[in-house]
């Protein structure tokens, strides 16, 4: 049987068959980094631009408020209504709220808990820092907590306190090597104190100068059984987040009292580091339960659709749904970035009021005149998806009567945005909404 012989161009086929098989391979890399850079300069325009343009209007209208002072806007005196055997006074105006709380810090004889997430080195900074350090000196346990990153601007000098003083900075960077852990992120954004277990208070009221006139925010005191939970929250939040080596100054904070339950205040904690966000879901259940009205103010309001869609299905069955935001707030992206919502929720009939001459920085709102939430958490996704956080959620028509009618004077000083108005903005507003959007996920 005869031997096949080799084909003489063997050789040469597979050699030709292997350069072509690298071309190949050659080309689809190339095709795969031609790919690769499409995306990122995708990603450089979709992201990179708004964020450009993010920082140059900032930079733009902090520019244009050197020097300019707020006006007058209309407040109320507080007010206190009883609910059970406690009561809950509202402030609408720091200055009286300052003098009620250094009032009653003064007045501590065993325990201060203090929690902010701004605290300014200015006049008013000094006041709390010197009433703290005094109870502190003559007894009283004092924890005090501010959040490290809200507070970078502040003098390292004024944020020294007394050994006396039990203070936790709230780190820039708590994540540590778990960068991955998205739970880890989350800004202390509260502001607390308690006294005494006997009364507390809770609400938008950073700490400074500032704040004590020429910020028109909501806050309330509350005495009675419902003070036990605002003790308890303070002391579940230096517990989780103290170092562990154990310092005198962040010792574990340890309840002695026994729980006490007054059934129509509640308080709604986001704990980010647990994954429980349920400020979200009071709003959207209150909102998707109220028959009459929806009265909203909110110092930011950057939503997900979920919670404007809530919005909107509430006021098309009838429902009086308002929306009470600034006309210029402190942060101009976010003003933007809200004003995407606008043309949808009027469309359905929802009434946007914007606070004029005036930073509004309060986070309440009321429903059917019964229901009452008081809080820290604004409207956005840092607030109800990110950030420590924490509302009082009262049911008391009492209560729900003071709100409205401090929102009825809020209006006072508001202009009204009609649809007619809103559809006939100029085009160069429409695409700054339009290129800032993609900046909605992280607001």
């Amino acid at each position: 049987m005869a031997h096949r012989q080799p084909r003489p161009g063997g050789a040469l086929v597979a050699r030709s068959w292997v350069r072509h098989y690298i071309v190949r391979v050659v080309i689809s890399a190339r095709t795969v980094e031609r790919g690769l850079r499409a995306v990122r300069r995708a990603l450089m325009v979709v992201f990179g631009v708004p964020i450009v343009l993010g920082i140059v209007m900032s930079v733009v209208d902090s520019y244009r408020r050197r020097g300019k002072k707020p006006k007058p806007f209309p407040v109320t005196p507080p007010r206190t209504v009883a609910i059970g055997d406690g009561t809950v006074t509202t402030y609408t105006y720091g200055k009286d709220l300052y003098a009620d709380m250094l009032s009653a810090i003064e007045g501590a004889q065993r325990q201060v808990l203090f929690e902010t997430y701004i605290w300014k080195g200015d006049a008013v900074g000094e006041r709390f820092k010197t009433a703290l350090a005094a109870a502190a000196e003559r007894g009283v346990d004092v924890y005090c907590i501010y959040d490290g990153f809200a507070n970078l601007v502040v003098s390292p000098r004024f944020m020294r306190f007394p050994h006396s003083m039990k203070v936790m900075r709230y780190p820039i960077y708590g994540a540590g090597w778990r960068f991955f852990d998205l739970r880890r992120y989350g800004r202390d954004h509260r502001k607390i104190l308690v006294v005494d277990d006997s009364e507390g208070f809770v609400g938008g009221y950073n700490i400074g100068s500032s704040y004590e006139t020429e910020w028109r925010d909501t806050h309330v005191r509350i005495t009675g059984p419902g003070v036990w939970d605002l003790t308890r929250a303070f002391a579940d939040f230096w517990n989780l987040n103290r170092r562990r080596r154990i310092r005198a100054s962040e010792r574990p904070l340890l309840l002695e009292t026994a729980s006490t339950w007054e059934p129509r205040i509640r308080f709604q904690r986001n704990l980010p580091r647990l994954w429980m966000f349920p400020i979200r879901a009071m709003y959207l259940e209150a909102i998707n339960r109220a028959s009459t009205n929806v009265w909203l103010t909110t110092a930011y309001f950057t939503p997900d659709q979920d919670f404007v869609d809530a919005m909107k299905a509430a006021a098309r069955r009838g429902v009086d749904v308002r929306l009470l935001v600034p006309l210029k707030s402190n942060h101009i992206v976010a003003d933007w970035i809200s004003r995407g919502y606008f043309s949808q929720l009027l469309d359905a009939g929802v009434r946007i009021f914007r606070f004029r001459d005036a930073m509004v920085h309060a986070k309440t709102s009321t429903v059917d005149g019964c229901w009452t939430t008081v809080g820290t958490a604004n409207i956005d996704r840092l607030s109800l998806r990110g950030n420590y956080e924490i509302n009082v959620e009262v049911i008391d028509e009492s209560l729900a009567k003071t709100l409205e009618e401090i929102f009825a004077l809020d209006e006072s000083n508001c202009i009204e945005l009609s649809s007619g108005e809103w559809e006939a903005r100029d085009l160069h507003r429409r695409f700054t909404e339009f290129v800032l959007t993609p900046l909605r996920a992280f607001l």
